[in-house]
């Protein structure tokens, strides 16, 4: 009987998901060892696994063909080398945080196109000021939006801004379906068409290809009247970089929900910086439909995996995502 792991950290919803799977899957053998030595034992004849492997349990997974990731984006060092060259196949959970993440890039976009920022601080000080935006009046009808990653979130926050009635540009790597209405090119296209861009839209993985890759140099390229929003990533960004082109006028502003810090240290200039939106990576925080979601897609990998069919989201373990 094929034998699956769920790995520690375990807590009741993990506890509860290895409960169900073994309930709906009577023909696979469903483990949740709770220490690391229990680990270190249990996946010696492990054929899959669910959370993180570390390297030390790895040299004995002898047998093991599929790992489900947790997550679409997971801690810097999931994909460690010894990890990468192993044979086992890694899926994850990309697509699921679909819709509360693109409506999060959206309040970015709705709330700095109209000059939020501005006003709010005006709110905070009880001042009445209708002429407190400083900033350009972006109306998105004649707008562009840059996306650049147009998988499950990309791919819906594109949607919603052709509902807006803007030209979307997508930049991805592996289209994985068609998209009406978006102008796809491939990761070499991006500096050439960063100018043309109102928003730009980051929603990438942190990746060695993606690392510090939105930096002072890019900010130069876009018009000084665009705006960077970033909901993937942290580490893809040079966050003082981009405060000095923000602060110097090479770009608008931005909408952050991710940092190359995080906390973002209270002393950053960020913070004070007028034509800013930011939140501290709470996008999919208390989505409450996220569980069963992430729960379903193990679900359908440990049926494909029983049954020899293909897996669902499979990763690039060289690209980490």
């Amino acid at each position: 009987m094929p034998k699956f792991v769920m790995l520690p950290p375990l807590d009741d919803l993990r506890t509860e998901w290895a409960r169900r799977l073994s309930d709906t899957l009577p023909e696979l053998e469903v483990v949740a060892p709770e220490t690391d030595d229990d680990v270190l034992r249990e996946i010696v004849d492990a054929d899959a696994a669910f959370g993180w492997v570390p390297p030390e349990a790895l040299k004995l997974a002898t047998k093991l063909k599929w790992l489900q990731n947790p997550d679409a984006g997971p801690f810097h060092g999931y994909y460690y080398p010894e990890l990468v060259d192993h044979p086992v196949t890694i899926s994850n959970p990309r697509g699921i945080y679909f819709d509360h993440i693109s409506h999060h890039v959206m309040m970015f976009i709705l709330g700095l196109s109209r000059g939020l920022p501005y006003y709010h601080r005006a709110q905070i000080d009880a001042r009445w000021d209708q002429d407190a935006r400083k900033s350009q009046y972006v109306n998105l009808p004649e707008s562009t939006v840059l996306i650049f990653g147009v998988g499950g979130i990309g791919r819906e926050t594109a949607r919603l801004c052709n509902e807006f009635g803007a030209r979307v540009i997508g930049i991805e790597a592996r289209p994985e379906r068609d998209m009406p209405n978006v102008e796809v090119h491939g990761p070499e296209e991006l500096d050439r068409y960063l100018p043309e861009a109102d928003f730009v839209v980051s929603t990438v993985p942190h990746t060695p290809e993606t690392e510090g890759m939105w930096n002072l140099e890019r900010f130069k390229i876009m018009k000084s009247t665009a705006y960077l929003v970033n909901i993937g990533r942290g580490r893809t960004m040079k966050i003082d970089e981009l405060a000095d082109a923000i602060e110097s006028g090479e770009i608008a502003g931005c909408g952050l929900d991710v940092f190359e810090e995080e906390p973002l240290p209270a002393n950053h200039k960020l913070w004070q910086l007028e034509n800013v939106l930011l939140t501290p990576h709470v996008a999919v925080k208390d989505a409450e439909n996220l569980p069963e979601r992430r729960y379903e897609i193990i679900l359908e990998n440990a049926r494909r995996f029983l049954s020899g069919r293909e897996l669902i989201n499979v990763v690039d373990k060289e690209k980490w995502y």
